[in-house]
Formats: C-alpha cells, sequence, structure tokens
C-alpha cells in the first residue's frame, strides 16, 4: 500500500499539513445525501442504498445502540444480464460476505487497511456460493464503501463510478472490464482458455463487439456466468482514496448511462443540483441522448462537510478528468481555498489500487494488513480449518518465486478448486488428459 504524501515542496505544502494536524480534532465524519434513478428496460438492473451499516455482518442498516463510529455508508449497483438471479443474490449476500472477512477489533486505520482484500474474499465467495444455485445468470457489480472521508471502490464488469472533488477535478474510482477496452484482460482471458473475438455470420468480417467464448460475454470480469466458463473471473478491481474534508460527489451508474454520456458530460448536467435531482437529470438527459435500449440506472453521493447540505458550486471550466492521482502544488490553490477555516485545499490521496485477477497478489499476506488475518482460516470463505488442512495460495508458484509456498495465506479445498478453475489450470488439465494416447 502505497499513500503518496509529500512534504519536500513536491507535494503537498509542509503549511498545508500541519492545518490539516492542527484541524483534524474539529472535523466530524461528513454528512452523506444520496439520491437514485431509474428508467428500466429488461428489469436486470438493481441498486444498494445504506447510509449507515454496521461493521459488523448481519447486523444491517441502522445504528441503534451503537455510535455513528461503528457504521459505514454502503452504495451499489448490480446490472444483470441474461436474468436478474444473479443480480438480486449479490445485492442479498455480498455486504455480509464482505463484512465477514474483516476480522474483529481493528481499529479504525487497520480497518480501513482490510477492506480491500475482504473485497477481493468477498466477491468470490458470493460468486463461488452463487454457482451452486444453478442458474446461468451473472451480474456487474460497482460497490461503494465510504468509512468517514475514506471512499473504496470494488467493481466487476462495465458499471463505472466517478468522483468530482469540491474544485471539480474528476477522478475514475472503478475500472472497465469491457473486452473491448481492457486488452490485458483479453490476454488473460484467452491465456486461461476462452477464445475472445466478433460475431461472425457467414464467413464475413466480425461484427459488433469483442466477446468471450462459449457465451458471448462482452466483459472478462463479473459474478455468476456459471455457463461461460470460470475465465470470466469475480476478482474486483478495488481503488481506494481519502477526500479532503471539502467533500466531493460520487456518481454510481450502469451501462446504460455510459453508453449514452460522457463523463464530463453527465457531471455538468448536475452543476448546482441535490443529489437525488441529480441522479435522475442524469438518466433523463441519457434516455433522451440514445433512447431507452437498456436499464439505465444512477446513484448520486454527496459526500459533505457537515451541516453543508447542499452541492459545492463549481466553477465552470475548472478542473478536469484525471485517471492518475496527483497532489496539487501549492501554486494551484488560491488563497481562498487556503484559509476557509479548516476546509482542505483540493486534495485527493490515493491510498490503495490493485485490479490483479490473481488471487495469490489480492490475499498476499506479505502487505501490511496481512498479520491482522486469521492464518488457518480459509482466505476467501472463512472457513476454520486445523492447522496443515489449508493449501498456501502460493502453492502453485515457480520455484524461483521468493514467496514460500507453505505460507498463507490459505485456502479450502473447494476455494482451491474455484481458484485453479480461474486461473485456466483445470482447462489446461482437462485439455491434457483429452490428448492422451489410448493404450494398447
Amino acid at each position: 500500500m502505497e499513500v503518496h504524501a509529500e512534504i519536500d515542496g513536491s507535494g503537498v505544502p509542509l503549511a498545508v499539513l500541519l492545518k490539516r494536524e492542527l484541524c483534524n480534532q474539529k472535523v466530524e465524519k461528513p454528512d452523506i445525501l444520496f439520491g437514485e434513478a431509474n428508467k428500466s428496460k429488461k428489469g436486470e438492473d438493481f441498486t444498494l442504498l445504506m447510509d449507515k451499516c454496521h461493521r459488523s455482518p448481519g447486523a444491517g442498516a441502522g445504528g441503534e445502540n451503537t455510535g455513528d463510529d461503528d457504521t459505514i455508508s454502503v452504495f451499489a449497483i448490480f446490472d444483470g444480464h441474461n436474468g436478474s438471479a444473479a443480480a438480486i443474490y449479490t445485492r442479498e449476500n455480498l455486504i455480509n460476505n464482505v463484512l465477514a472477512a474483516i476480522p474483529p477489533n481493528l481499529t479504525s486505520e487497520e480497518w480501513t487497511a482490510a477492506l480491500p482484500r475482504a473485497l477481493v474474499a468477498g466477491f468470490v465467495k458470493t460468486d463461488k456460493d452463487f454457482q451452486t444455485k444453478a442458474a446461468r445468470s451473472g451480474t456487474t457489480v460497482t460497490f461503494v464503501i465510504i468509512d468517514g472521508w475514506v471512499v473504496t471502490v470494488a467493481s466487476v464488469g462495465d458499471s463505472r463510478c466517478i468522483l468530482e472533488s469540491a474544485e471539480g477535478t474528476v477522478y475514475f474510482l472503478s475500472a472497465d472490464h469491457r473486452l473491448d477496452a481492457n486488452e490485458e484482460e483479453v490476454e488473460r482471458v484467452t491465456a486461461s482458455g476462452g477464445e475472445v473475438g466478433r460475431i461472425n455470420i457467414a464467413g464475413g468480417a466480425g461484427i459488433g463487439p469483442l466477446r468471450c467464448w462459449p457465451g458471448g460475454l462482452c466483459l472478462s470480469r463479473s459474478i455468476g456466468d456459471i455457463d461461460v466458463g470460470e475465465f470470466i473471473v469475480p476478482v474486483p478491481h478495488v481503488k481506494q482514496v481519502k477526500l479532503s474534508n471539502a467533500g466531493g460527489r460520487l456518481v454510481i451508474a450502469s451501462d446504460g448511462v455510459w453508453d449514452a454520456l460522457r463523463f464530463q458530460e453527465a457531471l455538468n448536467y448536475t452543476r448546482g443540483l441535490p443529489a437525488e435531482a441529480a441522479a435522475n437529470r442524469i438518466v433523463k438527459e441519457a434516455v433522451t441522448s440514445k433512447g431507452l435500449r437498456d436499464d439505465t440506472t444512477c446513484i448520486v453521493v454527496d459526500i459533505l462537510p457537515p451541516e453543508k447540505l447542499s452541492p459545492p458550486l463549481k466553477r465552470p471550466g475548472k478542473g478536469g478528468i484525471i485517471a492518475l492521482f496527483r497532489r496539487r502544488s501549492s501554486d494551484e490553490m488560491s488563497e481562498d481555498q487556503m484559509d476557509r477555516g479548516c476546509l482542505e485545499p483540493d486534495v485527493v490521496e490515493e491510498i490503495y489500487e490493485e485490479g490483479s485477477a490473481m488471487l495469490a497478489r489480492r490475499l498476499n499476506i506479505n502487505y501490511p494488513a496481512g498479520n491482522m488475518f486469521k492464518l488457518h482460516d480459509c482466505a476467501v470463505c472463512q472457513l476454520e480449518m486445523k492447522p496443515g488442512e489449508g493449501i498456501s495460495v502460493h502453492g502453485n508458484m515457480p520455484k524461483h518465486s521468493r514467496v514460500d509456498p507453505w505460507g498463507g495465506p490459505f485456502l479450502c479445498s473447494s476455494c482451491q478448486v474455484k481458484k485453479e478453475a480461474m486461473e485456466g489450470k483445470l482447462h489446461s488439465r482437462n485439455s491434457q488428459s483429452a490428448v492422451q494416447p489410448v493404450p494398447k
């Protein structure tokens, strides 16, 4: 995990860092205001809206008998395909699977550090459990957890989440797993045994988007889709950032929105509007632009300084869309920004980002939060195992690797089968056995 904090003049000025320390005792958790809008074509888009969710699995929404420090906010879009079963199942089970993967009795900082690994475990467990339902549908997921000023986004598929900071700079917080948009994912799918190509009619040139065969899915990652192949993986891209206490606005939307509107275009439609009105405006403009070709869903979440109950006004033309996080230098900050009480300048810190589809990398115990997790529990499904029963996620690493193959984290036998299937190892073994000569 890397935090890009500098005080040598190339990052945040020392005066700003000192002001932040002085203000930390005054700044409370932000106010969370949100709204959603939807136009349904197939009835396969679903949302999850929880402004107060207990950190403990199964506790659900609300905050009875606990303070606000024990709660987080959760917002998500599940865009189903080939039916709604996967989207509904994921909506009902994913949050508890994620929270169950976080060890108890952690400090706030430890909880934040443990969350990215827990999201990977929760996504994979949800997908593995759904496969037992024998349903053939699938779903994209864009899953947002807000803990104070820290925003963590986990995503599979092509629903997207963007953040607009208080001063109008836009950041991508999710990944696009369409095969057309991600060459690395095309290479991973083909290496794992899938075939990628366009629809070919009567021997002519391929038409339409790139698809994965069998199944014809345009995505490389999702939950469900058991009929397509295990190389369509549920391992999410995860990005975690910390906002300044000036706040910002999140726009979470399904592909029905992004197929019709550019990112900046969508944000421009929301200027000066509260969250619910902003979500409605985005959906309206998307449908007006392209027609209702698909389920079109949008959630807008405003993360505001306490008691500031309206979105901040952005100056037209200021800011821009950036995919990589950076800190503004002191000459980009106005004196007005620097002196507005305890509001910080427009600084968004990147805490964590990882998009690898390999579980050995995503569950790696060597990263700083690794020692928080129980060594002999399955790192995916949390099954308690006896010493020696678990299978190391590094067990099939090359001999020259510096990772100890006998070290954790460990998987139970069924999660190990899932891991090998996602990496194409089962396909490779089946292919080899299929070409074995028949003994005479």
